[in-house]
């Protein structure tokens, strides 16, 4: 039977007693209705897990009891940046779930022209810190023990002034003239990518120059114009075929 797994933001040690993170806490108790004793995995998103029992449970307060740290991971040999521009209602959500789940390493929230979502200041912080919630969430279900970093809202131009650091840089564009398949006969096995994605609208033609200028290649993904939060996951997908851990010879290590 697969064992509850939650995240816990306080660094964890062999042996020792945890006050459980009051959310964490009620779904144990309220949620599943685990009884003291019930065994589960904890993480702190610093590599590998440890295997714990509940000690105590109080009226306010789980404590558990931490056993030895395994050292598991299932992270993908390739490292994604997803360069997201901001998508309206719950898109985002969706979206950072599902790139955690298909092994994106981080995500960068930017805003263009053609987001229909504006954010700022005090607002764009806590949006922010929801969607480190929502990828934390996401380890939590998948398996993984390091949690991707959701970076600080800003706007595209300012992320695309930043040097490549030696990434594959690809950018979605339903007009483009080479397909993914195409970068990747021409590319060596690539390690590291930045996967740039736009809002509902596309980029704008200046932001597609400027992204150009700054190493990217546009890619399609075939005949069809896919949605915002549909293009990203199945670039995600089509990469960790190509080059990550869906591959048959990954998954036969």
């Amino acid at each position: 039977m697969n064992l509850p797994r939650f995240y816990c933001r306080e660094p964890l040690a062999s042996g020792a007693s945890v006050d459980l993170p009051p959310p964490v806490a009620r779904h144990a108790t309220r949620v599943l209705r685990l009884p003291p004793g019930a065994a589960m995995i904890l993480f702190d998103g610093r590599g590998g897990e440890y295997l714990a029992h509940i000690e105590r449970i109080e009226r306010d307060r789980v404590l558990a009891r931490l056993a030895d740290w395994r050292d598991i991971e299932r992270e993908s040999p390739l490292a994604v940046t997803l360069v997201q521009a901001l998508q309206a209602g719950e898109k985002m959500d969706f979206t950072i779930q599902k790139a955690v789940e298909l092994g994106v390493r981080d995500i960068a929230p930017v805003t263009s022209r053609r987001s229909v979502l504006r954010l700022s200041g005090e607002r764009a912080g806590k949006r922010v810190a929801h969607w480190q919630g929502v990828a934390a969430a996401a380890c939590e279900q998948c398996g993984r023990n390091q949690v991707p970093l959701v970076a600080p809202l800003e706007k595209l131009e300012n992320w695309l002034a930043r040097p490549a650091a030696g990434a594959l840089r690809l950018m979605l564009s339903p007009e483009a003239e080479q397909t993914l398949a195409d970068v990747s006969q021409v590319s060596q096995k690539a390690d590291k990518i930045h996967l740039l994605i736009g809002a509902e609208g596309g980029l704008d033609p200046e932001e597609i120059i400027a992204a150009r200028q700054a190493g990217f290649q546009a890619v399609r993904l075939g005949p069809r114009v896919l949605r915002t939060e549909t293009a990203g996951l199945a670039a995600l997908t089509a990469l960790q075929l190509l080059w990550g851990d869906l591959t048959k010879e990954a998954a036969d290590v």
